[in-house]
């Protein structure tokens, strides 16, 4: 079984147990949340209707807090002498299934 959930801006297919990195959540580390389902796969049943997904709940748990990769950005200008240097990286939440149902 597994599901298709809203997670941060992004899609994500996720099954119980499984863990994986997504936007910043509020939520602090060691408790619960829940992820709004949009497709539920259980074997050969695939559940897509909104009435039937409101009932079904994505459970996950916060694990910690985390970082991702660093992107530098440049910006420079021609023959004039201006060069910027900027760094960035995106703040990420690491989370853990822990139920479909």
């Amino acid at each position: 079984m597994y599901a298709i959930v809203r997670a941060g801006g992004r899609q994500e297919k996720v099954s119980v147990g499984d863990t994986l990195l997504i936007d910043k959540v509020t939520t602090k580390p060691g408790e619960s949340f829940e992820l709004k389902p949009l497709m539920l796969v259980d074997g050969s049943d695939i559940t897509v209707d909104a009435d039937a997904l409101a009932k079904v709940t994505v459970t996950a748990e916060v694990i910690k807090a985390a970082k991702g990769p660093k992107i530098t950005i440049m910006k420079y200008k021609n023959k004039t002498g201006y060069r910027k240097r900027q760094g960035h990286r995106q703040p990420l939440t690491q989370i853990k299934v822990t139920k479909i149902g």
